[in-house]
C-alpha cells in the first residue's frame, strides 16, 4: 500500500512535467535563409524567478540577447533582433533536454531544435 501511495504521490497533479530550461542550449534552425544564423548555442539563465537568454552563432562570435524573455507551461519564448529584423521564438519542453519550436519573422517563420548540454560541459 505504502508503495502504491509513493508511486502516486511522485506523480504530477495536472499531468505536465515542469522541465527546467535553465542551461546550455545546442540549437540549429531548419530552413534559416543565413547560414550564418542556421546552428549556435542558446544560453538560458534565471535569477529571482526571471529568465534572460543569450545567443551565440556558431559560424561567428556574434552574439545576441533575448528580450520578453518568459518560461511558462514549458513553453519558453522571446522576443530579439537580427540584422535588424524582429524574430519571435517559441518553444516546448517535450523533455528535460529538448526544445522543439519556431522563429517568426517578416519573411515567415522556421523550424528551431534545441538540445541540452549535459552540465559541466
Amino acid at each position: 500500500m505504502l508503495s502504491v501511495f509513493f508511486t502516486v504521490t511522485a506523480l504530477p497533479f495536472n499531468g505536465i512535467q515542469n522541465n527546467n530550461p535553465v542551461g546550455d542550449w545546442k540549437f540549429s534552425v531548419t530552413d534559416s535563409p543565413d547560414p550564418y544564423y542556421s546552428t549556435g548555442t542558446l544560453y538560458i539563465l534565471s535569477s529571482e524567478n526571471k529568465y534572460s537568454v543569450a545567443i551565440l552563432f556558431s559560424r561567428s562570435n556574434y552574439e545576441i540577447i533575448g528580450q520578453k524573455v518568459k518560461f511558462e507551461n514549458n513553453t519558453l519564448t522571446f522576443t530579439t533582433y537580427i540584422q535588424g529584423e524582429q524574430v519571435v521564438v517559441t518553444g516546448k519542453m517535450t523533455g528535460p533536454d529538448k526544445i522543439d519550436g519556431k522563429a517568426v519573422y517578416s519573411q515567415g517563420e522556421v523550424k528551431v531544435t534545441l538540445t541540452k548540454e549535459p552540465a559541466g560541459k
